[in-house]
């Protein structure tokens, strides 16, 4: 098997063994990126010369016989709304074409202070308004499985990476799926943690109640490695939640017997792939021989997730980004006659269509007349989701439901219906709304494409959910399984 195919725990035994150098490791992945991403277009930007640097550094401990950590030396990307001091962090989008933060996102900081090595910044939908990274106000990514597809969004930069082996693993943002979709549709892992483990300090904000930062990777294992690596309190971020950092690769063992399963109805009816839905069904079989006690369960206000949330998201979103205005930082339009000119020109040039629409949207949620009728209502709605999860998860340790209602859908086939692309978050917009945390894992194929298994858990109960999740990856051969680039099925 190439390098590029191993774990996170598959290549740490190799550089502590000394069999692989960090700085062969790295050129082995920049040379990846170099030969696969013309086709896939993950990267905005890549950092080469300080990788080779932070992979060097990586050989000299080695070389002095000291101890490696768990991520030392592993190659990894950053989402591109992830601030890195003295990088281009640009949000994939021309307002912040050239953009260099002179501050580091704390995630960024502490997988450096862990010795990973950054392979570069990853491309998304712009300010992470999409579904599908076609939205970026560069160009659009494409799917390792089918070039003609979508990977998925807005992380969808992020999560093609991995699946594409140009990164061991990366970071992405989730702010109403945006880690979980595409992980589904590019058969990876993702993880929307519990809203405050992991800090957003340095997380260029779209959704700030709702914005959450967390892994991809290509194992269970893997997203638990990363997560004890990110997660943790922050002061620096007023969000950031105070609690008990467990180890969590402590979870991972293969012995589910009485784990209660809850299976939502409301994640099963109209609008779901019946191919999709004979995969989860068979999945729910796999647990039960496994010993899980599996039920159907309801959550009844799930219809209302979706309004609620393009509502709530668009309002702070509209909130957020009146920031760009050309006069603090990012694009500055030429030629405008006055300030107020020099505004409207610097919004109107930067922002794509979706940012605009989104921007619109929430202004007039949060105008004079519409506050109570709109924004109100909708979070007095959110409210009744987070009871809707307490409830069910008071019955059971876990609720599983489809990631996606589809597989992967081809490019451009969603682009110019706004509404039709908003419901390909349906089954992961409740989860940002109730805080909670959630788990995409690889659950089997639908017409050769990946379809993605969601699981759901209580408050900071990210351990349980990758208990579920790994006894099922140790019982399935479906994480094992790497796209073709291109040229059809599997490698």
């Amino acid at each position: 098997m190439e390098m590029t195919a191993l774990t996170i725990g598959e290549l740490h035994e190799l550089l502590a063994g000394k069999t692989l150098s960090a700085t062969e490791l790295t050129q082995g992945f920049l040379d990846r990126i170099e030969a696969v991403d013309p086709d896939i277009r993950a990267f905005i930007t890549v950092t080469k010369q300080k990788a080779l640097a932070q992979a060097k550094a990586v050989d000299e401990k080695l070389g002095r016989g000291e101890k490696l950590g768990m991520l030392e030396g592993i190659p990894m990307a950053l989402k591109d709304n992830l601030c890195t001091e003295g990088i281009r962090t640009t949000c994939s989008s021309k307002i912040l074409e050239n953009f260099i933060p002179p501050y580091q996102a704390t995630v960024a900081e502490k997988l450096h202070d862990s010795g990973a090595v950054l392979l570069g910044k990853l491309n998304m939908d712009e300010f992470a308004m999409g579904s599908s990274t076609e939205n970026s106000g560069f160009f659009a990514t494409r799917n390792p499985w089918d070039p003609e597809r979508v990977p998925g969004g807005s992380s969808g930069g992020s999560v093609a990476s991995v699946a594409a082996d140009q990164a061991v693993y990366a970071l992405g943002s989730d702010t109403g799926g945006s880690i979980r979709q595409p992980a589904a549709f590019c058969g990876v892992v993702g993880l929307k943690p519990t809203y405050g483990v992991v800090s957003r300090y340095g997380l260029i904000a779209y959704a700030s109640s709702l914005d959450q930062i967390g892994p991809v990777t290509k194992t269970v294992r893997d997203n638990a490695l990363v997560l004890n690596a990110i997660a943790g309190h922050d002061a620096k971020d007023s969000t950031s939640a105070v609690f008990e950092k467990p180890d969590y690769t402590q979870f991972l063992t293969e012995d589910i017997r009485g784990l209660r399963i809850g299976v939502p109805k409301e994640y099963f009816g109209q609008g779901l792939d019946p191919h999709v839905e004979g995969v989860l069904q068979e999945a729910l079989r796999t647990y039960e021989s496994l010993g899980a006690i599996v039920e159907e369960c309801s959550l009844p206000h799930t219809e209302y997730a979706m309004p609620a949330y393009y509502l709530i998201a668009t309002a702070e979103a509209s909130s957020n980004l009146a920031r760009y205005d050309g006069v603090r930082y990012g694009r500055r339009a030429e030629g405008a006659e006055d300030v107020i000119g020099m505004f409207c020109q610097t919004r109107a040039e930067g922002f794509g269509p979706e940012v605009k629409r989104r921007i619109m949207l929430g202004t007039y949620a949060l105008s004079a007349g519409y506050y109570d009728a709109y924004y109100l209502k909708a979070q007095k709605v959110r409210t009744l989701i987070v009871r809707d999860f307490e409830e069910a998860l008071a019955k059971f340790d876990v609720l599983l439901s489809p990631t996606t209602p589809t597989t992967a859908f081809r490019i451009g086939e969603k682009s110019g219906d706004p509404l039709t692309m908003y419901l390909s978050d349906v089954c992961t917009v409740p989860i940002n709304l109730a805080g909670i945390p959630a788990l995409s894992i690889p659950a089997g194929f639908a017409d050769g494409l990946p379809v993605g298994m969601q699981l759901m858990g209580k408050h900071f109960a990210e351990g349980t959910l990758y208990k579920a999740a790994y006894a099922f990856e140790k019982n399935t051969p479906f994480h094992t399984m790497k796209p073709g680039l291109g040229k059809g099925g599997a490698r």
